[in-house]
């Protein structure tokens, strides 16, 4: 199932909004629907995210009037620009951005058609969800080593098919160890106030015949006070230098009661989510969403009218609370400084 696609010189997406109730397929004809199906969240997840973003940027190419390749150029600026200021956490939305910014520059220095440079750009961003399906892949083979035969695994929001291009972080983990034939149950958080979790996670959980049980946010302590709970799975939007995780609002509570318990607490994430540029997760800007998200549920009202709302988008978790990072080039164990520069610089081939 790919979340994201290329059709008929449009970018086509499933809405996530409308999920599980309605599969409805979003088209994107100009670069600004792009940037709207990110800031509304018909698109989500942060790998989704990046290569959404690079599909912006070759829509904003495929659209642009221009007929020279310097004119090209800076008519794609206001395109960087727009998608930028989508949504400020997740690193792979500027990753995306960068990665097509920076191949825009150096495939014009070499030709002087711009039809040549938009065929390249579209080549680039399908480059990159193919590549996006493959290190998900990866993930899963290196996340299920992680999980035993009869383990019961928590989730919190969605990472599965639907957070990236196909296939899942987290979420693929748990999907590669049920088609390895391990015998496991997964307890889905709800993830308030946006429900992923009993909107979508449910949903591909169901759809892949994996065993689930819904339950609030506020259930998972008591499971894993009970013994019922083996291990936690998550994915993250961006993972600081020193390994602390930002990730939906909520993970932070669920890390805290899982060491409390004694239980291992795993973020998988492609190299991609890493920001080796901020020294602890202090420095991760959270996003503050609209506060109807927490006073309605599809778009019933649950709140008093005028009531004072908080509604930031994510949490940070110390990496003391990380039991190991899931990558694509492996998993990182702490102290993570180390191991995560390693992936990374692996993933450059730089080693």
């Amino acid at each position: 199932m790919r979340t994201i696609w290329w059709q008929d010189q449009t970018v086509h997406l499933i809405d996530q909004t409308k999920l599980p109730h309605q599969e409805i397929i979003v088209e994107c004809r100009d670069y600004p629907d792009v940037a709207n199906a990110i800031a509304t969240m018909q698109i989500r997840g942060a790998p989704a995210i990046g290569v959404t973003a690079a599909y912006g940027v070759a829509l904003g190419a495929w659209r642009a009037p221009a007929d020279s390749v310097p004119d090209l150029l800076a008519q794609l600026q206001p395109v960087y620009e727009t998608l930028r200021a989508t949504r400020p956490t997740a690193v792979n939305l500027f990753w995306g951005i960068d990665k097509m910014r920076r191949y825009a520059d150096a495939v014009a220095a070499g030709t002087d058609d711009a039809d040549e440079v938009r065929r390249l750009l579209l080549a680039e961003a399908e480059r990159l969800a193919d590549e996006d399906v493959a290190t998900n892949r990866r993930m899963g083979e290196y996340g299920a080593a992680l999980i035993e035969d009869g383990m019961n695994v928590l989730t919190h929001c969605n990472t599965g098919a639907l957070a990236v291009v196909d296939y899942g972080t987290a979420l693929g983990v748990i999907r590669a160890a049920w088609e390895q034939g391990k015998h496991i149950h997964v307890w889905v958080d709800e993830t308030r106030p946006f429900l992923q979790g009993a909107r979508l996670t449910a949903w591909e959980l169901m759809k892949l015949g994996i065993p689930m049980t819904l339950i609030s946010d506020n259930m998972a302590g008591h499971f894993m006070r009970r013994g019922q709970v083996d291990a936690v799975f998550v994915g993250a939007d961006r993972i600081a230098a020193n390994g602390d995780v930002a990730n939906k609002i909520g993970t932070y509570s669920v890390a805290v009661l899982a060491h409390e318990n004694g239980i291992p607490f795993y973020s998988v994430i492609p190299v991609s989510t890493l920001d080796l540029s901020l020294a602890s997760g202090e420095q991760i800007p959270i996003e503050e969403r609209d506060p109807r998200e927490v006073t309605h549920i599809q778009g019933v009202p649950i709140a008093p009218e005028g009531v004072h709302v908080a509604n930031p988008a994510f949490d940070v978790t110390p990496n003391r609370y990380v039991t190991a990072i899931v990558t694509n080039r492996g998993v990182v164990y702490p102290p993570f400084e180390e191991g995560l520069r390693r992936v990374v610089a692996e993933s450059e081939g730089n080693v």
